[in-house]
């Protein structure tokens, strides 16, 4: 069985071929001569990843699953959200983004946050959604330079160091997308055997 996953990100892809049951092959929009850009236009992480795969089942033909991630705070009313790869702008600046939200967060007491990826997979004309959140606060400055988006910024609940402090091995057990990703990867699991 062949799936794609709607992203042209190749690292992506090779980090989740590892996890899929063997029997399942993983492509890539490349793979299925999609060039331009998916349209990410709803209001909601949830609307945004299930357009991105609507778009390919219905232009492609293929099962297909996308995400979508975002950052919300609860201060801040939940934003950045659906917008967090563009909150300081279109040029979509990582150290932008994390500046906007320390000098918006000064006068707030409550920092708390979470991450939350939502995937939706689209498997012979049905969608299933998969859902993944990590709770945490925003720190009062930038800790730390791995990771990337707001990763330096937010320290999950439990740990004293930012994503962008623990190592990848760690960050990757507990994060919003990982809790998502098992989630997919049980249910495609169920329905290889």
């Amino acid at each position: 069985m062949k799936i794609v996953f709607a992203t042209s990100n190749p690292n992506k892809i090779i980090e989740l071929q590892r996890l899929i049951p063997s029997d399942m092959e993983l492509l890539g929009l490349k793979d299925i001569g999609c060039t331009e850009d998916v349209p990410e236009e709803q209001d909601t992480i949830e609307g945004n990843a299930i357009q991105k795969a609507r778009y390919v089942y219905e232009n492609y033909l293929v099962n297909c699953f996308a995400e979508d991630t975002g950052l919300e705070i609860r201060a801040l009313d939940g934003a950045p959200g659906v917008y967090s790869a563009r909150y300081a702008g279109e040029q979509r600046n990582a150290d932008d983004n994390m500046n906007l939200v320390l000098e918006q967060l000064k006068t707030h007491e409550d920092r708390t946050a979470r991450f939350k990826t939502v995937i939706a997979l689209i498997l012979d004309g049905q969608l299933h959604t998969f859902e993944g959140v990590v709770n945490g606060e925003i720190t009062y400055e930038k800790k730390g330079d791995g990771g990337f988006g707001y990763d330096p910024v937010f320290q999950p609940d439990g740990y004293d160091a930012t994503f962008g402090e623990l190592p990848l091995s760690e960050k990757n057990k507990i994060s919003h997308r990982a809790r998502a990703t098992r989630k997919l990867l049980n249910f495609l699991s169920e329905i290889s055997h």
